[in-house]
């Protein structure tokens, strides 16, 4: 599995975090780039001090102790020159998680002022699957065009809405849903959280 993950600056860090605690757990490889607003928010959640996207990972590896099978590419999210913002380079998916309004709005109208509109550009005129994790309520009626036009143009909308039906008992639990949700759409086995058997 080989993926490009971006951290756009929304609410939302824990479903980040345990996203990236999951791949850590299974094969493939990652780039991973993150907004400016993305590392503030991150900081701001989890207070701690976080200044690249490699101290986000640093975080994850230090606080839950994940194996590592994965291994991840840091990119500069203003370089829109790098290897991730050309068709050229395959990848399997993308995941925006989470998404601030202000991307999903960028990524709907094609605009590429940043590696992580640039590469959902890409995987939109590639035809690659693109999972985005909006996080925002309520949505205005622009939120909600905005995101039409990226299901439109064959985008996955996967809203940060956990079910509670897995009985989660931990603010993470909810986190790992999110997580399982984004494997199960790539095709991946996982055991995150229990399955519904009716």
């Amino acid at each position: 599995m080989k993926l490009v993950v971006g951290l756009a600056g929304a609410s939302g860090s824990i479903y980040a975090a345990r996203f990236l605690r999951a791949l850590y757990e299974v094969e493939g490889e990652t780039y991973l780039t993150a907004s400016p607003a993305a590392l503030r928010i991150f900081s701001e959640e989890y207070e701690v001090s976080v200044k690249t996207a490699e101290d986000i990972l640093e975080f994850v590896k230090k606080k839950w102790n994940p194996s590592a099978k994965h291994k991840f590419h840091i990119r500069n999210f203003f370089d829109i020159g790098s290897d991730i913002a050309s068709g050229s380079n395959p990848w399997d998916a993308m995941v925006v998680i989470p998404c601030s309004m202000k991307t999903v709005a960028s990524m709907s109208m094609g605009l590429t002022e940043n590696l992580i509109e640039r590469a959902a550009d890409v995987s939109l005129k590639e035809r690659r699957r693109l999972i985005i994790v909006p996080r925002e309520t309520p949505y205005n009626r622009m939120h909600l065009k905005n995101m039409l036009a990226l299901d439109e143009a064959g985008a996955i909308l996967l809203p940060a809405s956990p079910g509670f039906y897995q009985m989660p008992k931990t603010l993470d639990d909810l986190g790992d849903f999110l997580a399982g949700r984004i494997f199960s759409l790539l095709g991946k086995p996982h055991s995150l959280f229990p399955k519904w058997e009716g």
